[in-house]
């Protein structure tokens, strides 16, 4: 015999679809954007000083909610737009699931969290935070339209985020970080902007208005220069970065970043995605194993374990 619900099991219910639907708005997936706040800590050879991964793991942990809230904010402004896109129509806010209010209100929560716990790190890395939403901002109101400005202001994000991992455990930021950040964050930018080209084709502009004044000849043309750029630049890192072996054993990790930038390129133009990369990264099981085997690789040289 089925029970019949009670009102307080109804409310429960109800607190639980909103909450699913506010981390679900929140978009965790998208946190692997955030293991670039790693890199400085990789990189300088202190991975496995506790303290430090301590540390890098919380500044990792706030660039998360602050990119949340960004995210948050962005739905509530795009929700009508949103409505347009076969995809992101479904996002809690544009599906009518997560209501504007709890979404402001989680905006409100999480500023009033993640300034001063970060000002308690370093000061400096509670004003790139800073940097970072205001950035995002001018993006959301003003960036966005301008074309190709608006995936540089995305790059800028990746390199904001590492340039916090190296504030937060006091390393300088090397050059070599700041240039392969910023080429391999804009040949995702564009990528992603082709994808969203290709797929809405004559309601591109409905949903995002700067795709009016892209075409894919154009992007394709960006991506070939950018991807070009990003295997130069990391293959020139490997034997010239003055904090790497001076074996240049590094250089054993190329093949595996152009491995994984010519498989991305192939899941771009022959299976058209990319619109989503952290979900590429995730279910792509060859391009996951190219990332794996470059990250075991280079822990290795770096660390040389067998020392």
């Amino acid at each position: 015999m089925v029970r019949p619900s009670t009102p307080s099991a109804d409310a429960m219910s109800a607190v639980a679809s909103r909450l699913g639907a506010l981390v679900e708005a929140m978009r965790p997936k998208q946190w692997t954007k955030n293991a670039v706040v790693f890199a400085a800590l990789v990189f300088d050879g202190r991975l496995f000083e506790a303290d430090k991964f301590a540390v890098v793991a919380l500044a990792a942990f706030l660039f998360c909610l602050t990119s949340s809230a960004v995210y948050l904010f962005n739905d509530l402004l795009d929700a009508e737009a949103d409505r347009h896109h076969p995809l992101k129509q479904k996002r809690p806010i544009a599906s009518g699931r997560l209501s504007p209010g709890l979404a402001k209100l989680a905006i409100a929560a999480i500023a009033l969290v993640v300034l001063p716990v970060a000002a308690l790190i370093t000061p400096l890395f509670a004003g790139i935070l800073l940097i970072y939403a205001v950035l995002m901002l001018a993006y959301t109101f003003v960036l966005k339209h301008w074309v190709i400005i608006d995936v540089f202001v995305i790059a800028g994000g990746f390199v904001l985020r590492a340039a916090a991992g190296a504030v937060v455990i006091d390393v300088p930021i090397s050059p070599w970080l700041y240039v392969c950040t910023v080429l391999l964050s804009l040949f995702i930018g564009f990528a992603k902007r082709r994808h969203e080209l290709v797929l809405l084709d004559d309601n591109a502009a409905a949903h995002r208005k700067i795709l009016d004044d892209y075409s894919p000849k154009l992007l394709d043309d960006l991506i070939a220069v950018v991807s070009a750029a990003t295997i130069m630049a990391y293959s020139l890192y490997t034997f010239s970065a003055p904090n790497l072996p001076d074996n240049h054993a590094m250089m054993l990790t190329i093949p595996f970043v152009i491995y994984g930038i010519f498989r991305y390129l192939f899941l771009v133009h022959q299976k058209n995605r990319g619109g989503a990369p952290e979900q590429v990264l995730l279910d792509d099981v060859p391009l996951l194993l190219s990332i794996v085997l470059w990250g075991i690789t280079a822990t290795l040289i770096l660390y040389q374990p067998w020392n």
